[in-house]
């Protein structure tokens, strides 16, 4: 965490005081939550995709039908009540959580077309804006965000309010990444995230923004967070991301060497190597067009910084009247299939051919690094 260099002076140096205080105090006191994001990028409030909207099909959502009295419309909320439980906070069973290394994700027994604007909703309610979401594809993808936890504070920042926000930063900015599959008729949640960190330039004259690494427990935390929101209640939420099981037999991963095919072997099965490439493909950061599981096959583009060709950036005439960098991702497929008892991954052309090129191997590089730190 560092102070803002807009506004220093002896009231809010004492104030840093006073904050720190009473955020050692809550700590000490157990009150004080651990994650708290506030979205960098203001955005107008989350909407549900309009072929995903299922508003009009829950009963909670319809005006009574005809003229009734007051006395009528009660007795037949009340008969709904004794019918469906009370609706206040309900509890949702169906929601597990599967462990594989240090890969979570959660099991939800409900069709992918419910699942999916809850999310939308949940990321809204944690202080985030979404910067994409495509429900073709099942991927949405926050804007970075800055977790406000990690700020002091107390009772001299609700009197200071905006005048605080502006002064401290926590120097780190986080956002995620979720990922919902259909599986034998259930819906698979994951959740991944990236970070940057603000780091002191050599010749500490300025800061520069860098990727941090990513926390697998992070990741389990909101997890957690999202069953609760899906009406799992607070203990059991924690005590599922807790329990889950974690494999002891770690996969083998190998990267061919550059004389060999341009490909990662894995000692796992299809299923297991489909899973473990579609987290390292989120944790990368990798844009996703589609996938197809049928065909083992996940279609990205990607931007190639080291092939050598010049990349533009665009100058301040070219972002007012719309011009465009002269290089564009090139799409690609991440093929996934079975090898004897194990997988392999190798990289696709448009065309479904094999490549083995510099591109190629720096794709699987950064995907197999990505694996190693699950």
């Amino acid at each position: 965490m560092r102070m803002n260099k807009r506004c220093v002076g002896f009231t809010l140096s004492l104030s840093v005081l006073l904050l720190s205080g009473c955020s050692a105090m809550n700590q000490l006191m157990g009150s004080e939550e651990s994650v708290d994001y506030k979205s960098t990028v203001a955005g107008d409030p989350l909407s549900i995709p309009p072929d995903l909207t299922q508003a009009n099909r829950d009963a909670h959502f319809r005006a009574p039908e005809g003229t009734a009295t007051l006395s009528q419309y009660q007795q037949n909320q009340q008969a709904q009540q004794n019918a469906t439980g009370s609706g206040v906070l309900p509890e949702t069973s169906g929601v597990s959580v599967m462990r594989d290394g240090d890969i979570r994700w959660l099991v939800v027994d409900q069709p992918a077309d419910t699942v999916y604007p809850k999310i939308v909703e949940f990321w809204g309610d944690q202080g985030f804006t979404l910067h994409s979401q495509d429900p073709r594809t099942g991927l949405m993808e926050t804007d970075w965000a800055e977790n406000r936890a990690k700020i002091p504070e107390g009772w001299i920042r609700s009197a200071l309010g905006s005048i605080i926000d502006q002064v401290f930063d926590s120097g780190e900015r986080e956002r995620f990444r979720t990922r919902v599959e259909r599986v034998n008729g259930k819906t698979e949640v994951y959740i991944s995230h990236q970070q940057m960190v603000e780091t002191p330039t050599p010749d500490g004259a300025a800061f520069k923004w860098i990727f941090g690494k990513e926390d697998p427990g992070l990741n389990a935390a909101m997890l957690a967070r999202l069953m609760v929101f899906l009406g799992t209640d607070v203990k059991t939420a924690q005590d599922k991301v807790a329990q889950a099981e974690k494999d002891a037999d770690q996969p083998q991963i190998t990267q061919m060497s550059d004389d060999q095919q341009a490909a990662i072997t894995l000692g796992e099965s299809f299923d297991r190597a489909w899973r473990r490439v579609g987290v390292a493909i989120d944790s990368a950061g990798f844009a996703v067009d589609d996938r197809d599981r049928s065909s083992g096959d996940y279609f990205i583009r990607y931007l190639d910084s080291d092939s050598g060709d010049k990349i533009e950036q665009q100058n301040i005439i070219g972002r007012l009247f719309g011009g465009k960098n002269t290089a564009a991702a090139t799409p690609y497929r991440i093929h996934v299939a079975d090898q004897g008892s194990g997988s392999i991954v190798t990289v696709l052309d448009q065309n479904g051919q094999v490549q083995n090129t510099g591109t190629a191997k720096r794709i699987l590089t950064v995907l197999s690094t990505h694996m190693e730190a699950k």
